[in-house]
């Protein structure tokens, strides 16, 4: 085996700097994205930061023009609830002054097909039984619920428009293009998460902070999230970023990372995501061990910012999706340890493991809503968060692959192991990768669609709009990284 590496410095707790605090704003008007969420359908969906009860799926509301390409039952989902004061709910967008005249009301006896699987009616009917109407997703509740209807914001003007990003695109890439980030947010989240890792965690040596600001975490997070109603609510998915790759770096590879021994380091880095649940003679010791390291310090800050907005639902489901992440880790490594080059379909299920899964499935907590566990956990829905895992995570691989060429020692990658296992030039292994990325990202659309058509409530829909997003957001970070990417020669 390898010599164990040393597991990077010894980082001395700094200074602490005063907090400049700015106050959030109220998510601004967003143009509509031509994302992967239009491949199905789906139109763009202003997110309020108070989600209405859905719909009666039964019964279609007036007013609402029918998009040329959803489903006639998507359509009435989208529309949102009507009647006096509710234009401003529906989730199709539009206003009476710009929408088309709307078509003649559906008869209510007017049959419609209702989902065919039977265990969907019943996650959509709900609970049944004394008092447990108003738990129902297909039904709002008989009565309105008590005291005034809350008011959302005013709408803030469209920010101006940022200078597009130097950049340039895989060719044959199949993505989706993005408006450019909102460069006020982008500042902003810049500035607070340096101050965090800073300040908070200590986090980084000074040696490392160019590499640090190089990283572009804020324009990441700021293009991955457009619909956060808050800089706090984006500030969530920025530090867990920034903490996951604190771990991959001093764990796994670039800052004195190393197979040798891994499984111990992230286990215990794991307990900062899912407490230790222990006798009080060993707590103390544990929660000393919490900040012995940046990595632990970073995930149990991040965790405890995390947990104070999510639902016990999703903090459970991120606890889930980075034991997902650790156990990629750990595969990769014992690889390394055996100097083993695994077989293409081996590396892809290393992949949907080790990859970008656990950001894109949060994107309901950093939405300001919450995707229902029993939808979630739908297999349908399964397979539309690890698609778009995948997806990105090969987007990764073919964006840091001159990067990871250049770097000591033999970086496994999925151009790297094509071009081993089924013996072609680095070209064409690359171009092979590039179709495997995007018979992926076709799968990942196709199976959206599904499931829209299938479960057109609210939630669901605005989730597969939200990891559309953060599919496209996470190609353009790549595409305009060019601190850290640079494309090979090979066009």
């Amino acid at each position: 085996m390898p010599e164990p590496r040393p597991q990077g410095p010894s980082v001395p707790r700094q200074q602490s700097r005063p907090t400049a605090t700015v106050p959030d704003a109220p998510a601004p008007v967003l143009p509509d994205l031509p994302i992967a969420a239009a491949a199905f359908g789906l139109a763009a969906v202003p997110h309020p930061q108070i989600v209405p009860p859905p719909p009666p799926i039964t019964e279609t509301p007036p007013g609402t023009p029918p998009a040329a390409t959803a489903e006639p039952i998507l359509q009435r989902i989208l529309a949102g609830p009507t009647g006096l004061g509710t234009n401003s709910l529906s989730l199709a967008g539009g206003s009476p002054a710009t929408d088309t005249p709307s078509p003649p009301p559906i008869p209510p006896d007017t049959p419609t097909t209702p989902p065919t699987d039977v265990s969907l009616r019943r996650v959509l009917g709900g609970p049944t039984g004394l008092g447990t109407a108003s738990l129902s997703l297909a039904h709002p509740p008989h009565e309105p619920p008590p005291g005034p209807v809350p008011t959302l914001p005013a709408p803030l003007a469209p920010p101006s428009p940022a200078p597009p990003a130097a950049g340039r695109a895989i060719p044959g890439l199949y993505h989706h293009p993005v408006p450019e980030p909102d460069p006020t947010r982008v500042e902003e989240v810049s500035s607070r998460i340096k101050r965090w890792a800073e300040d908070e965690v200590q986090l980084y040596p000074e040696e490392w902070e160019g590499q640090f600001d190089g990283f572009s975490v804020g324009r990441y997070m700021v293009g991955c999230h457009p619909d956060a109603p808050t800089i706090e609510h984006l500030m969530i998915a920025t530090r867990l970023m920034v903490a996951e790759n604190a771990v991959d770096d001093c764990y796994c590879e670039d800052h004195g990372g190393s197979p040798v021994g891994l499984g111990g380091r992230l286990l215990l880095a794991h307990t900062a995501l899912d407490p230790l649940h222990t006798t009080p003679g060993y707590a103390p010791a544990w929660e000393e061990s919490l900040g012995s390291d940046p990595p632990r310090r970073a995930y149990r800050s991040a965790m405890d910012y995390f947990v104070r907005t999510a639902s016990p639902s999703q903090a459970d489901r991120y606890r889930h999706d980075m034991a997902r992440l650790h156990m990629g880790y750990l595969a990769e490594a014992a690889w390394a340890e055996t100097d083993h080059v695994p077989e293409v379909w081996e590396y892809l299920a290393m992949r949907q493991f080790n990859n970008f899964r656990p950001c894109p499935t949060i994107t309901d907590t950093v939405g300001g809503y919450e995707l229902p566990a029993d939808l979630h956990a739908r297999p349908e829905m399964q397979r539309v968060i690890a698609l778009a895992g995948n997806a990105t995570t090969i987007v990764n691989d073919l964006y840091s692959y001159t990067k990871e060429l250049a770097s000591p020692g033999r970086h496994l990658n999925l151009p790297v192991v094509i071009a081993e296992r089924e013996q072609l030039s680095e070209r064409d292994a690359y171009l092979k990768a590039i179709d495997i990325h995007n018979e992926l990202m076709h799968a990942f659309e196709a199976a959206a669609a599904d499931l829209a058509a299938a479960c057109p409530l609210p939630p669901v829909v605005r989730f597969l709009k939200g990891v559309a997003t953060w599919v496209d957001g996470n190609h353009d970070w790549h595409r305009t990284n060019t601190f850290r990417y640079s494309l090979p020669a090979f066009w």
